[in-house]
């Protein structure tokens, strides 16, 4: 990579990028309101198997930042996503912008501690684990989930956890890398050999 390409990557989301991570966010807003009876499909299923459903509504942050690579894409991608999804009726109303707004925090917290130069499973999954921290924290204060007993709390947590390191995690690394793979993202930022080691990272 050059000196100019490293320098252009390095500042901020430019009008594209912004652009682009808009378009994704209507995507992943359209998806959250089509994923919302899987909640409850698999909550008879017991044993807070509906917790695993979560990790698609982390999804729009941690994939967003995986193709942009820049400081922002992640909260810009979750708000715009949730907006979306409360503009499409979604379950949460209005709050699902505060959800949006923390969860897209909770990724950027570790995409900044690796500088924004790492992309691969082991970032996005960090990512993913931090957005759904985020989700939790919310929860409590929305008194959702206070009154669970110790055992039924720690449950819950690692459910949720699981399903968003495999879906907002590996599974949004997954997507980014094979997009990596077609050149569509060239279209975007010119890949490299840095490019496709930070996304094995």
């Amino acid at each position: 990579m050059s000196m100019s390409t490293a320098s252009k990557r390095s500042k901020g989301l430019t009008l594209t990028d912004i652009l682009v991570t808009i378009v994704i966010s209507v995507v992943f807003g359209l998806i959250y309101k089509i994923w919302g009876p899987m909640y409850d499909l698999l909550k008879p299923l017991g044993l807070h198997a509906e917790q695993l459903s979560y990790g698609m509504w982390f999804m729009a942050g941690t994939f967003a930042f995986l193709l942009i690579r820049k400081p922002g894409a992640a909260i810009l991608a979750e708000v715009s996503a949730a907006a979306i999804e409360a503009f499409l009726g979604g379950s949460w109303g209005i709050s699902t912008l505060w959800y949006g707004l923390f969860q897209g925090l909770g990724a950027e917290l570790f995409f900044a501690l690796f500088l924004y130069r790492k992309a691969g499973p082991v970032v996005a999954v960090l990512a993913s684990l931090g957005s759904a921290t985020a989700s939790i924290f919310i929860d409590r204060h929305y008194g959702y989930i206070d009154q669970l007993a110790f055992w039924n709390y720690a449950l819950f947590i690692s459910m949720r956890l699981l399903g968003s390191l495999v879906i907002a995690g590996l599974f949004a690394w997954a997507l980014a890398r094979a997009l990596e793979r077609t050149g569509v993202v060239n279209l975007l930022r010119p890949a490299s050999a840095k490019d496709y080691d930070a996304l094995g990272n």
